[in-house]
């Protein structure tokens, strides 16, 4: 269709009384509202609580199936979704770019959009997709092919389909976007390949550019179709041309901070892994050698794309430490406004909600090699016999030394979001215990090819358990429990005010757990392994919870030992959706 006449209908949906749709006001309050969800994380803080207490420790044992959708088709593969809910009906994403539309009384499919992926994509960890976004008359989604796609919401009949980039260069898209003022905000995939990280704004109606925002030093930013200003500053932190391939992918989509007006990116590794090629310096010479903006959390103001502030969680990085995990607006218990934000690293860390300083960090799992701490300042204070060696110091210059490192590349804590409950102040962080050996190699650059220099084996640390949901006060750094799952934990948490924390594990079991001791109250065999995203939300008195089952992602293609151990664990695509029927409400 001419892009006139798709921006033309577009416009005219938009203006019409009679479907005025979901507003900037909606998605506001979706944190507080209990009859639908509207944004990826329950809110666009990030927060996963849910105000309910309908459903609670007393009674969630009476928690019942009300009914299942399966995605159908050969095309399972990791299951990573959240549904978005809204004026009866759940949008979810699955596998291979696809969105369905499902009637939330009966679970019955409405509609059905598959998006045409072309040859020789590369996604580096799964065909998954992480969830949609809802705003006005339309439902977003991203493509792994790097594409973001407006659906009408009523009839999936595209109304604009958009370019990320090109997805012949690595690129790929598999976050859910998050909607701001209008905006349809996205980040985009591909750190193993060499690209360059970037947010970029869209208007939602037309799907026309507002700004992007490279978030590797060197490159420019763009406002209405002209360049704006230079990320960073050129070679301040990056030697030579590696800046242009520098990675810093922002994989995970962002929040956003309404009190501060923030979007906060959290950026990938640098390109290439081996740390050696991208240190312009040494040690002693300062910070020559991080590498800015790679593995760093970025504030962004929301109309212009512009840099408010950063904090980079690992400098000069050389294990694989992304730094996109999700970053949560909270207030402490003593009235001060943070973000918290668990890395990949191994360390939770709180940051200054106003302009993103360093308030502290501690670690969230047991085995920490490559630092032995974090400074006043931030910065780690490295273990540098940890570091992966040099392989052009190596006899062959074909491998540098290998070491064990913890935690492994997959992290301490990866994409799988936790979740903060109001009510006691904690997060509910899902972890792991791994290690891994890894070295690094040679490697050039070469458009479209991997460009990672490392290579690595992943190993449990322990024999009982490598998943780990753990409930930390973010003030002291105190763990209050832990759940240990022999499995790693690869899903999100949900907490809610009736006193529950819900997640699931890659054996299929959907658990509640209550958020003062860590004690199960109600479990689900779902029939394969979770690595989605639950939701809750009320309707007519009852209070339902949904999510996804389908095991995959990124632990069986990349998990090596640990691989082994999970290869049992069957393929899947169903949403379960459970209620709390009103006569059991109040059984005990």
């Amino acid at each position: 269709m001419n892009r006139f006449i798709v921006a033309v209908t577009a416009a005219f949906i938009a203006a019409s009384p009679a479907m005025a749709g979901v507003t900037e006001e909606d998605l506001a309050n979706d944190a507080a509202s209990t009859g639908d969800v509207l944004t990826n994380g329950m809110g666009r803080d990030l927060q996963r609580f849910s105000p309910l207490t309908t459903l609670n420790r007393d009674n969630v044992k009476n928690l019942l199936p009300a009914w299942a959708f399966s995605l159908g088709g050969e095309k399972q593969r990791g299951q990573e979704s959240q549904p978005i809910v809204h004026d009866g009906v759940m949008y979810i994403t699955g596998s291979y770019s696809r969105l369905y539309a499902v009637d939330l009384k009966t679970g019955k499919e409405l509609w059905q959009y598959d998006a045409r992926l072309p040859e020789g994509i590369l996604p580096c960890c799964d065909v998954i997709n992480r969830g949609a976004a809802i705003y006005g008359d339309n439902i977003y989604f991203g493509t792994l092919d790097a594409r973001i796609v407006a659906l009408n919401a009523k009839t999936g009949d595209v109304v604009w389909n958009k370019k990320i980039a090109d997805y012949k260069e690595g690129y790929s898209y598999t976050a859910a976007p998050l909607i701001v003022n209008g905006l349809v905000i996205t980040g985009n995939s591909g750190g193993e390949f060499g690209i360059v990280g970037e947010v970029q704004a869209r208007d939602a109606l037309t799907g026309e550019t507002v700004w992007t925002r490279p978030v590797i030093e060197g490159h420019m930013g763009t406002l209405n179709g002209k360049e704006s200003t230079m990320t960073g500053t050129l070679n301040a932190t990056w030697p030579g041309d590696m800046w242009k391939s520098g990675g810093g992918a922002t994989w995970l989509g962002g929040s956003y901070d309404i009190e501060t007006n923030t979007l906060i990116f959290g950026a990938g590794n640098p390109a290439p892994w081996n740390s050696h090629l991208r240190n312009a310096g040494t040690p002693t010479e300062g910070n020559v050698g991080d590498n800015l903006y790679a593995a760093s959390r970025i504030g962004l103001d929301p109309a212009t794309g512009e840099i408010k502030w950063h904090f980079q969680t690992t400098p000069r990085e050389g294990w694989d430490y992304d730094g996109v995990n999700e970053v949560v607006s909270f207030t402490d218990k003593d009235g001060n406004k943070r973000f918290g934000t668990a890395d990949r690293n191994g360390f939770f860390y709180v940051l200054n909600r106003e302009d993103g300083k360093f308030v502290s960090a501690h670690p969230f799992v047991k085995d920490i090699t490559w630092a032995s701490g974090i400074d006043e300042t931030g910065r780690p204070i490295y273990n540098e016999d940890n570091r992966p060696g040099d392989p052009s110091k190596a006899a062959d210059g074909a491998k540098g030394e290998m070491v064990f490192s913890s935690p492994s590349f997959l992290g301490g804590k990866n994409w799988m979001p936790m979740a903060y409950s109001q009510n006691t102040g904690l997060f509910y962080v899902p972890s792991n215990e791994w290690g891994m050996d890894i070295w690094n190699e040679p490697v050039t650059y070469k458009k479209g090819a991997a460009y990672l220099g490392s290579g690595f084996t992943i190993k449990p640390n322990y024999e009982d358990h490598i998943g780990s949901l753990k409930a930390i006060d973010p003030v002291t750094g105190e763990w209050k429990w832990e759940y240990k799952n022999e499995a790693p934990l690869w899903g999100g948490v949900m907490t809610t005010a009736g006193g529950l924390v819900f997640f699931g594990t890659p054996e299929g079991e959907f658990l509640a757990l209550n958020d003062e001791t860590g004690e199960v109250l109600w479990s689900f065999q779902t029939g394969s392994g979770i690595v989605g995203q639950p939701v809750t939300w009320e309707s007519e008195g009852e209070q339902y919870v949904s999510v996804i089952s389908g095991w995959g992602g990124a632990v069986p293609l990349w998990g090596g030992e640990v691989a082994k151990k999970v290869n049992y664990l069957n393929q899947g695509g169903t949403v379960w959706t459970f209620k709390l029927p009103k006569q059991l409400a109040m059984a005990n």
